[in-house]
């Protein structure tokens, strides 16, 4: 007997015979919810027979009968009500539990967003992404009528999505081009380390998002609930419907700040910070200045994580301070990474282990931050050893950075388009899906295994708008990413060592050695990063100026 739990409450089942009871009785459930109609199947024992046997043992039953392929709305509601006043744990089965799950994610439309619920479901073994609208709905059937169409569609209008927006329009200027995103501001998130170390104002690196998009760009000011893409169908909120020729899913990524426990309940004080938020990257600063000795910690979660440098980042900025007001001995500086190497490209690695012993930082790889607690300023680590097994480790603190853990949005994770891993499945050269040939992604969402960076978001952006406007046209797609990421790590004030990296971790300078040598700190890449990318980032990479970026194209 196969029982699936959807939840602690509720698990459901497959067809269930008399003699599964006993075990289903073992197994802690209290009430059976059939959802199978009598006399389906040649095989299939009556409900009686079923109610009989459960009745001896105490097994509360009742009979909801769903014909397959067909749950109404008043099916949904009575099957929600009744998981209201039976016995719990229950079990709800039909002939392959599909009925069932169905049924009660219809009846959650009101009490649970919709990724929860799918992912429950597909949690328990079903894909329920084909009722996915119903949810949305409020578990009511809906209809296919759009409340507007427009030949491509951008999900996100953060760095990628309104450069690929930028980049489209620059190509045809009369494309019909619609970016969602219910966001009123757009940040330049690659300011926020220098926020952190007392170089931007948190001001400098935020605008109103209706003076970023590109014009002639329709904005839908909403927030994406799911995909339909074998009917090429967006799903917003509310159950509104906007229907696409090609679209393009560029949403970000999830900062999981719950994934630390007590860290949401301490961020912004008890000296825990974060430069990943555009509110606290001044609470480092403060932080750094006030500190005058005792224990900082800074944190890296396990991979994949926007700009993977921005963890040392802020430690470097932090202790190149300290050094400079003399404070730096009386600090003792840690490094906590759950990844087992400094950078992950091996070329860079020596010149920032210089200023790793320049620092005096304690470097603790495998070390994976769990738990933060703010009032007795503690945090705890679970450290890989060598055998295999893990430890935990508590640490006091006085001040503590924290990278949070990361992962694909919750609509996208719980869609079609995901990959195993929840992020959107492309073909890493041209980003095209892998599976949906209408559907193209870049950014942080998507699961090619470049760096997440601003960096590789400029590159992807013209690749993407050349192969979508080929493919709108019925032609080959000619554009081909190569993997290009690059992280200017802030080892001290007025000095960087600029990485710039393909696929595979090959170097990929985009300067002469004689003018910046990436692999060695430089003060000519500080000045790069502090006055020429802000303004190359707002005036070029937003409006669809493709210096250094524009990819190759055969004639």
């Amino acid at each position: 007997m196969d029982i699936k739990p959807l939840n602690r409450e509720l698990s459901v089942a497959a067809q269930v015979t008399a003699g599964d009871l006993p075990a289903i009785y073992a197994a802690g459930v209290r009430a059976l919810i059939c959802n199978r109609p009598d006399g389906e199947g040649p095989d299939q024992p009556n409900f009686s027979e079923i109610e009989q046997a459960a009745r001896e043992l105490g097994i509360e039953t009742h009979y909801l009968p769903v014909e397959s392929g067909k749950v109404s709305d008043e099916q949904a509601v009575a099957f929600g009500a009744l998981l209201e006043r039976v016995p719990r744990p229950a079990l709800a089965y039909c002939r392959t539990g599909t009925r069932s799950a169905t049924l009660w994610a219809l009846s959650q439309a009101h009490r649970q967003s919709l990724p929860d619920i799918l992912q429950c479901a597909r949690g328990a073994g079903y894909d329920l992404t084909a009722v996915a609208r119903r949810i949305v709905n409020g578990g009511r059937i809906a209809g296919d009528a759009a409340d507007a169409s427009h030949d491509v569609v951008i999900v996100g209008a953060g760095a990628a999505g309104i450069a690929v927006a930028a980049s489209l329009r620059t190509r045809e200027p009369g494309l019909d081009v619609a970016v969602i995103d219910p966001a009123d501001v757009h940040y330049y998130q690659p300011g926020w380390t220098l926020v952190g170390g007392g170089v931007f104002a948190p001001e400098e690196t935020a605008r109103t998002m209706g003076s970023v998009l590109p014009r002639g760009v329709r904005w839908i000011k909403a927030a994406v609930a799911a995909f339909e893409p074998e009917k090429n169908i967006v799903v917003l909120d509310g159950c509104r419907l906007v229907k696409y020729r090609k679209l393009i899913v560029c949403p970000g990524l999830k900062l999981d700040w719950h994934g630390v426990e007590g860290l949401v309940d301490t961020l912004g004080r008890n000296g825990v910070t974060s430069n990943y938020r555009y509110d606290l990257a001044p609470y480092t600063w403060q932080l750094v200045q006030q500190l005058r000795g005792g224990r900082a910690l800074f944190t890296q979660p396990p991979m994949p994580i926007k700009c993977a440098g921005a963890p040392q980042k802020a430690m470097y900025l932090s202790c190149d301070h300290w050094r400079r007001s003399g404070r730096l001995n009386d600090i003792d500086v840690s490094f906590h990474n759950a990844g087992a190497v400094l950078f992950g490209v091996v070329d860079y690695v020596p010149a920032l282990m210089e200023y790793v012993k320049l620092y005096g930082i304690h470097l603790n790889f495998g070390s994976t931050l769990t738990a933060v607690d703010g009032p007795a300023r503690r945090a705890t680590f679970s450290v890989a050893l060598p055998d295999g097994t893990k430890e935990t480790v508590q640490r006091e603190y006085d001040m503590i950075h924290v990278c949070p853990p990361q992962k694909a949005p919750d609509f996208v994770r719980a869609s079609p388009l995901a990959d195993a891993a929840g992020w959107v499945e492309v073909d890493h050269g041209t980003l095209r899906h892998a599976r949906f040939e209408h559907i193209f992604s870049l950014g942080d969402a998507c699961s090619a295994p470049n760096a997440k960076t601003a960096a590789a978001a400029r590159k992807q952006a013209p690749v993407v708008a050349e192969n979508v406007i080929a493919s709108l046209a019925g032609r080959d797609l000619p554009a081909r990413y190569d993997g290009y990421g690059s992280c200017p790590l802030t080892v001290e004030r007025g000095k960087i060592v600029l990485a710039e990296f393909t696929y595979g971790g090959k170097v990929a300078p985009s300067f002469p050695s004689w003018l910046i040598d990436g692999t060695r700190p430089s003060a000519l890449a500080w000045y790069l990063k502090e006055r020429i990318l802000p303004p190359l980032y707002w005036e070029a990479m937003l409006k669809g100026r493709e210096w250094l970026a524009k990819p190759e194209i055969p004639a």
